[in-house]
């Protein structure tokens, strides 16, 4: 099994940030609206958890910040998913203390929490429904893992008709290993999916983008500081 390097991979990654670069007429077709509902995936204590191992995107946590920051501001929708497993020694089986929500996007007076058992936010949830009731056509996806339950979740929103973005440096994932048991480096992962999902099921934008599409944050991409 061959896989790529690093290297080739920041290289692929450079030219596909070129060839997705934002003209000003796609900048309005991509205008996030008042509706558009910011969806948090998983951004929970147990991702803290040493076993995962080597991570991706340090910033990630930084950049939701940002965001949700923007929303609450903006007074846009958002909802929280916090997946509950049906392992009982997994880190998020319920009651335990990786399963709770990580304190800086604890839940604010008005926003909703979804509770999932599987990886979609969609498969078993009134996620649907909800966003339905808040007149929501169209969301920004954030959280982890990216090649788990925020590819499942991305895949499903956009097959249920809604215009999906994913924040590209608000995701992050994990080392793994190959079917041959190589490791695989968690950058490697993270773009190879953010490559798959791009176009066919969402818009992949970094946060400095999706700031500057927000009505009242025109410009905050060059402003905002960096973690």
């Amino acid at each position: 099994m061959r896989l790529h390097s690093l290297a080739d991979m920041r290289t692929r990654k450079q030219a596909f940030s070129a060839e997705t670069a934002l003209s000003d007429k796609r900048r309005e077709t991509l205008s996030i609206d008042q509706d558009t509902a910011l969806l948090l995936v998983d951004v929970q204590e147990g991702f803290k958890d040493p076993k995962w191992g080597k991570r991706n995107n340090p910033c990630a946590e930084a950049n939701i910040a940002r965001l949700l920051n923007s929303w609450r501001v903006n007074g846009q929708p958002i909802i929280h998913v916090q997946h509950v497993s049906q392992e009982d020694t997994s880190v998020f089986a319920p009651e335990s203390p990786g399963m709770a929500l990580q304190e800086f996007v604890r839940p604010a007076t008005g926003e909703l929490l979804v509770q999932k058992r599987v990886n979609s936010a969609f498969i078993g949830t009134e996620l649907d429904r909800n966003l339905k009731e808040r007149s929501a056509t169209a969301v920004v996806i954030v959280g982890f893992t990216t090649d788990h339950c925020v590819s499942s979740t991305v895949r499903m929103a956009a097959n249920l008709g809604y215009r999906t973005i994913l924040v590209a440096d608000g995701t992050a994932t994990f080392e793994r290993r190959s079917i041959d048991k190589k490791p695989v480096d968690p950058e490697i992962i993270h773009q190879v999916h953010l490559l798959s999902l791009q176009g066919e099921f969402a818009e992949v934008l970094d946060t400095d983008v999706v700031l500057s599409l927000t009505d009242k944050n025109e410009g905050a991409a060059l402003t905002a500081g960096s973690c």
